[in-house]
């Protein structure tokens, strides 16, 4: 059987209006995984949104730093950005069940990296719409054909996500490259209503996984 494509949305970076309740919003739309990614917050900013969510929520919230408070709040995982996974010389100490997820920018990085990871990132996909100037680095016909081949190997493969200007349009090809799923930023949180966007991009996912498998 094969493996439902999976959704996940990346926060805005920065603070956001009413962001507690949008959060909220998002996740009570059937959101899987919320990663949350504030670059330039403290741990006790960060946690002070922990909190403001509510707990039924927690084991989807993915942070982008601060360990403890993946352990503390028994949330969903951690993220490792680059400068976090150069400096880790072991796996960082989680609990059961809590995923470990990183971001690579070429194949190479996913065919040689050893540690092992729950997922990972690969972008820019498509231009990126939150990041001026960041275009896309990648083909999807050889994408699909690394995958082809990546699933031939009976070594360790982690599934790859799909991220950088990822649009509800753009799902459909996405899926048939061969990614695992998609992670959506922009395409939300530059929306005047990102509750309604996210709704737009998790229906075009339904719909494209109905026509790839032919449900």
């Amino acid at each position: 059987m094969n493996t439902p494509f999976q959704l996940v949305l990346l926060s805005a970076p920065t603070a956001q209006p009413d962001e507690p309740y949008v959060l909220t919003e998002l996740l009570a739309q059937d959101l899987g995984r919320l990663h949350l990614r504030k670059p330039d917050w403290t741990a006790a900013q960060l946690e002070k949104l922990i909190q403001a969510l509510p707990p039924q929520f927690y084991p989807r919230l993915v942070l982008h730093a601060y360990p403890h408070l993946v352990r503390q709040y028994q949330l969903g995982g951690l993220h490792l950005t680059e400068r976090a996974r150069a400096a880790a010389r072991r796996r960082p100490a989680l609990l059961p069940g809590q995923t470990l997820s990183t971001s690579f920018h070429s194949l190479a990085e996913i065919s040689q990296h050893r540690r092992r990871y729950d997922y990972v990132f690969l972008s820019p996909i498509f231009d990126s719409l939150s990041k001026a100037g960041y275009a896309s680095n990648f083909i999807l016909g050889d994408l699909q054909r690394f995958f082809q081949a990546q699933a031939a190997r009976p070594s360790y493969r982690p599934p790859v996500v799909a991220l950088g200007g990822i649009e509800a349009q753009h799902l459909s090809r996405v899926q048939q490259a061969g990614f695992a799923g998609a992670a959506v930023l922009g395409a939300v949180w530059q929306s005047a209503d990102p509750v309604a966007a996210w709704r737009q991009v998790a229906q075009a996912s339904t719909a494209s996984q109905s026509f790839h498998t032919g449900s």
